[in-house]
């Protein structure tokens, strides 16, 4: 039943596969609450890892943490592995995990840094308009300009605060920046702190390679991002995952078609990311999903209803594993449609009404075949997991997480000289020029013998000196340079030096992160 080459799904009236050479090609895991969609990413997760394939899906109610423990015989698992003929083959063992948390609490954490994400996915994450993003995209470019570096939000914070400052010269040179906007990015930037974005910006930053890890005996990790509690954040989790798949778009090198997968990627909650996201935003994500495939990665996406996935990113999803539907409103009556006809008809099987009949742990699968082609879609029954249906313990948890190959480097956080700090040295430095200045000028009004007051409130000339020639034009208008403000020095040095800094502006992807190269 096992085959090198393929992972074993189910079996209808004959064993469902899917073949490892065209799983890079993508797929699409749907089905109401309850249907057994997790139990499908699970077993598809054990296949691609027992294939030497890395993993990475997110949690998002705890129960695919059970992927780490062996599973326990139970009656109903083995009457169903009995029932497609999986008996000989079934066995319960343990895959090797790490676990990740955006929070670092059940697991380590994970950190990207502000310059990393970049403008137009920052934009998305704190839901700005159009103006307010290229305001932001403005600061972006000033940071790359003058060499700032952006890693956590304090960071960010004191680099639009610096931008405020400077709106009027900015403007000049960039365009228009008005300080309401620059006031109205620092307000969501307090919105974003408290859904916990303090925890996820920051070093050491992530690298995607610690997510493409494979054991000694050439099975791939598993990596589970832990989710229920980000869920309470929807638009970071969104974000976050759109991210990390940027990260292996811009990283990874062109593949083309490998035997299997370099990495596959569950996106669960897919709905998340496609709920009103701007068409530009849209347009970037089919684009990715189009092109990352050629870098071996394939992406599943992982949703309730067919009708979450814009039909440009639908297209491009050729395995399929359709968990039963319900069709109580208009809505789900077109769902159930849609999802039917998006399958190769089967001349069998009513496919639109077999949708709302599955029972638990039943799906409609196709998946592709041969030169790409799907296969006529089947009803299936899933195999049972051969890991642990349902949660680890916390101490279980504990336990792998401690024994991680990866602690070691992520769980201290480290806080680098960045933009705050060198915002913070100019600021005070420009004080001290300021009070130095204005010291200069109090001795020069004395030299040249101005009135003194006594504390009676009454002048006294200073007869001792004589009166000072009245300064020229030309020392009026020098004087007058030397007490320009700090500010305005700073602006004029950016100015001079704009055309070579352009030079040193960071190269950006397709969703705006930087590359790298792997």
């Amino acid at each position: 039943m096992q085959d090198a080459d393929k992972i074993f799904i189910g079996a209808s009236g004959k064993p469902e596969y899917l073949t490892l050479k065209l799983a890079n090609r993508h797929g699409l895991i749907t089905g109401a609450t309850g249907t057994g969609k997790t139990v499908s990413l699970q077993i598809l997760a054990e296949g691609f890892s027992n294939a030497g394939v890395p993993v990475f899906c997110a949690d998002v109610k705890g129960d695919l943490s059970g992927i780490a423990a062996s599973g326990e015989k139970k009656d109903f698992l083995e009457k169903r592995a009995a029932q497609i003929g999986f008996t000989d083959d079934y066995i319960y063992e343990d895959f090797p995990t790490i676990f990740w948390d955006l929070f670092g609490e059940q697991g380590h954490p994970i950190r990207a840094t502000v310059s990393e994400m970049g403008p137009l996915l920052l934009a998305r994450l704190m839901d700005l308009n159009p103006t307010q993003e290229g305001v932001l995209n403005v600061a972006f470019e000033l940071a790359d300009d003058e060499g700032l570096l952006l890693l956590d939000l304090k960071d960010l914070q004191a680099l639009l605060a610096h931008v405020s400052e400077r709106a009027q010269e900015l403007s000049r040179v960039y365009g228009n920046v008005s300080k309401a906007s620059v006031g109205a990015i620092q307000r969501q930037l307090l919105v974003l702190d408290r859904q916990g974005g303090d925890a996820f910006f920051g070093e050491p930053a992530l690298d995607i390679r610690d997510m493409m890890r494979t054991t000694r005996d050439g099975r791939g990790v598993v990596s589970v991002l832990a989710a229920d509690k980000l869920m309470g954040a929807p638009r970071l989790y969104a974000t976050f995952l759109l991210w990390l798949l940027s990260e292996l778009f811009e990283e990874l090198p062109e593949v083309g078609d490998p035997e299997k997968p370099r990495l596959v990627f569950f996106f669960d909650e897919a709905h998340l990311l496609f709920s009103e996201a701007p068409k530009a935003l849209l347009e970037k994500v089919e684009q990715v999903v189009r092109l990352i495939r050629s870098k071996g990665v394939g992406v599943y996406f992982v949703t309730q209803n067919p009708l979450d996935v814009p039909d440009t990113v639908l297209a491009q999803l050729g395995n399929r594993v359709q968990h039963a539907l319900r069709a109580y409103t208009p809505r789900e009556q077109k769902a159930v449609r849609a999802a039917a006809e998006t399958f190769r008809p089967n001349p069998d099987l009513d496919t639109e009404r077999t949708i709302m009949e599955l029972g638990v742990g039943e799906a409609l699968v196709s998946v592709l075949e041969g030169k790409g082609v799907p296969s006529i879609v089947q009803r299936t029954l899933v195999r049972p997991p051969s890991s642990r249906l349902g949660p680890l313990t916390a101490s279980e948890r504990r336990e792998i997480i401690a024994m991680s190959p990866v602690g070691h480097l992520y769980d201290e956080t480290v806080d680098r000289d960045s933009a705050f700090e060198v915002l913070k040295r100019r600021a005070e430095e420009a004080a001290r020029m300021e009070e130095r200045q204005q010291a200069r000028e109090e001795q020069e009004t004395e030299r040249r013998g101005a009135p003194r007051r006594t504390r009676s409130g009454f002048e006294i000339p200073d007869f001792g000196t004589s009166p000072a020639p009245a300064p020229s034009r030309s020392r009026t208008r020098s004087s007058r340079s030397r007490s320009d403000s700090v500010a305005d020095a700073a602006v004029k040095s950016v100015v001079r030096s704009l055309g070579s800094a352009l030079g040193r502006a960071l190269a950006r992807g397709v969703l705006g992160s930087i590359k790298r190269g792997f």
